[in-house]
């Protein structure tokens, strides 16, 4: 790779540090850059992270000064066709997250429509019969991963099955998303398997339209080509899983290991969404994302930003910022001030938000009624988390619990 201009003192985003403590990383970088640090992407790559809540309100609140055209980006001439992080931060590519004004209004709009047509019942009744299959698959055992064997599988089986696929397809589309967003060397090529099954996906929903996601984006009245159509697909198989899958593992984690959230363990729900919530806060998921290009020259949180520059969303360093959060310690209750879900236009529509927090609680919640004794099977310091720079969420999650019989499909 051709070596990019790097500001003094930048911070790999990446390394051990990412995968064991987060957190710190982010409050060190803001003790010592402040609200928008300088940071470097595999390869040398520069780029700013926005550490400051109020800063990532300003930088997504402008649309016009803080764009998503990736095309603006000044370091293209330095990127090699096989960067590992393609795929999350993409050129020419016709999908919802690098399109801006009218249209990129109208491709949402069709995508909160056919997400806001689920039925919610039947989301629940899909979220609930998958995840009691997937139980039923380790509960006689005494112990399993909730990672692998749980966490990993129900939001891309739920998602499959009201987008249109058909179950047998759920293997590779998790793999596949996997590679992509964790940014190592398969990531280009689960780009490539998840693209071609959407292509799929909709040839066979032009010979037989059905009452799915992916048929009513094809019926929208605005007109959008099969590509645009599987590229927004793409994306929303893409953010819809892993994310759930870690905000699953993320909540589970907490109420294994934090006393104040002992209580859902021992049959009661009432604190399942107060832990959900709290994660959002402390663990979000969706650590950074990239990302938005400055459209000229401009100051930013201190920095001298210039014009085609990336700037990447620190969704989580802006969540723990002092300013907003006085007191770490205490429990965030009912607060959803986060920016998990973004913010401004490009932030994750509504319907999309719904169907995500129905598939994880439900996960959580069936879990927690099948095996009410579960508890971590190992020391809470030897759990470890991918190294993706997107995402956060753990490599695996060992608990035992008392063997129970499997319900076969007998509720």
């Amino acid at each position: 790779m051709t070596t990019c201009p790097v500001p003094h003192g930048s911070v790999p985003l990446s390394g051990p540090r990412f995968q064991t403590d987060a957190a710190q990383v982010y409050r060190d970088m803001r003790r010592d850059h402040g609200a928008v640090a300088p940071v470097v992407l595999d390869g040398g790559v520069p780029a700013w992270l926005i550490l400051g809540y109020r800063e990532l309100h300003q930088v997504t609140n402008d649309p016009v000064l803080y764009s998503r055209d990736s095309d603006l980006w000044s370091q293209w001439e330095n990127i090699p066709d096989d960067w590992p992080l393609l795929p999350m931060i993409g050129r020419k590519q016709p999908s919802i997250l690098y399109t801006v004004g009218e249209r990129h209004t109208a491709r949402a709009a069709m995508i909160g429509n056919a997400l806001e047509a689920v039925d919610p019942f039947a989301l629940k009744r899909y979220a609930e019969e998958f995840a009691d299959d997937l139980v039923d698959r380790f509960c006689s055992t005494g112990r399993t991963d909730i990672i692998a064997e749980y966490a990993m599988l129900l939001p891309a089986r739920v998602l499959a099955r009201i987008y249109g696929f058909g179950d047998e397809i759920l293997g590779p589309l998790v793999g596949a998303i996997n590679d992509l967003i964790d940014g190592g060397e398969g990531a280009i090529a689960g780009q490539q398997l998840l693209g071609g099954a959407m292509y799929r996906l909709l040839a066979d929903k032009h010979a037989e339209p059905g009452d799915d996601v992916a048929s009513r984006m094809l019926q929208d009245p605005g007109g959008f080509s099969d590509e645009e159509v599987a590229q927004d697909l793409m994306v929303m198989m893409a953010a819809g899983h892993q994310p759930t899958a870690d905000w699953m593992g993320n909540s589970l984690r907490l109420m294994l290991t934090d006393d104040r959230f002992a209580a859902s363990l021992s049959g009661g729900r009432h604190s399942v969404a107060e832990a959900m919530n709290e994660v959002l806060w402390e663990d979000t998921p969706t650590q950074n994302v990239a990302g938005r290009w400055a459209s000229r020259d401009t100051h930013l949180g201190g920095r001298h930003i210039r014009a085609g520059d990336l700037l990447l969303l620190g969704i989580a360093a802006a969540n723990g910022d002092p300013q907003v959060r006085t007191d770490g310690s205490a429990l965030t209750g009912g607060n959803n001030a986060f920016l998990s879900f973004g913010h401004g236009e490009h932030r994750c529509p509504f319907p999309a938000q719904e169907t995500a927090e129905v598939i994880a609680r439900t996960g959580i919640e069936v879990l927690l009624d099948r095996l009410p004794d579960v508890d971590l099977a190992v020391p809470e310091d030897r759990l470890t988390h991918r190294p993706s720079p997107w995402l956060r969420g753990l490599t695996e999650l060992p608990v035992h619990f008392t063997p129970t019989p499997a319900l076969g499909g007998q509720q």
